[in-house]
């Protein structure tokens, strides 16, 4: 027994190790199968960039590529958004949800009066943001920088899209998303079989000698 023990104990950082890399090697192709739909300089819209729209009765009118998806978003913005929904119906009991609706209708608003006006240009931020989480954390460099703009990009899906009640839409689509982005940023993977393992340390002994910014580098990986 005890030689069993010393075995798992000297395994145990090794597979913490595989598991970091594997979350953030997850959520980088996540990302990165995002990407095609939605490249520039059209990002998947039709020719005029009209985005999808909902009538009186809540019907969907549909475009394409990232006006869809932006579309959607703006539509329901004024309905409720349940998320983390248990139906215990089954078993006599009620159905437990948290409306996120007053999240999601500020982003509706943003969506409205911004983003979706300047859909042209816009879009270029969103595909290059995902791109640049997709880099960072495939290759493990700047993890944690990765993993702060993943979290805010899988916020604005989760508020966006998690609690829409529709056919075409899971809520723990989204749910697990901003949840892998925060341990990303907790335990920056890419010091672990990454380009952070190499760097960081220059970096630190460059901030040991008193360079501020090659700090604040540090940290973000």
């Amino acid at each position: 027994m005890d030689t069993l023990l010393k075995s798992l104990t000297t395994l145990e950082p090794k597979l913490q190790s595989a598991a970091l890399v594997l979350a953030r090697l997850t959520l980088a192709y996540v990302f990165f199968t995002q990407l095609w739909w939605k490249t520039p300089p059209t990002f998947g819209c039709p020719p005029d960039f009209a985005v999808t729209t909902a009538d009186a009765n809540g019907k969907l009118k549909r475009t394409g590529g990232l006006c869809d998806w932006i579309g959607i978003e703006a539509a329901w913005a004024d309905r409720p958004h349940p998320v983390f929904v248990s139906d215990l119906g089954s078993a006599g009991g009620p159905k437990l949800s948290v409306d996120i609706g007053f999240l999601a209708a500020g982003n509706g608003l943003f969506l409205k009066s911004f983003a979706i006006p300047n859909i042209r240009w816009f879009g270029h931020v969103v595909f290059w943001m995902e791109f640049f989480i997709f880099a960072t954390l495939f290759f493990g460099l700047f993890s944690r920088l990765g993993g702060l703009v993943a979290f805010a990009q899988s916020m604005q899906l989760w508020i966006g899209l998690a609690g829409i009640s529709s056919p075409f839409e899971w809520e723990w689509s989204y749910n697990w998303m901003p949840i892998l982005s925060l341990l990303v940023i907790a335990y920056a993977p890419g010091r672990v079989f990454g380009l952070d393992t190499l760097l960081r340390p220059r970096l630190l002994t460059a901030a040991e000698k008193g360079n501020k910014i090659a700090g604040i580098l540090a940290l973000l990986m």
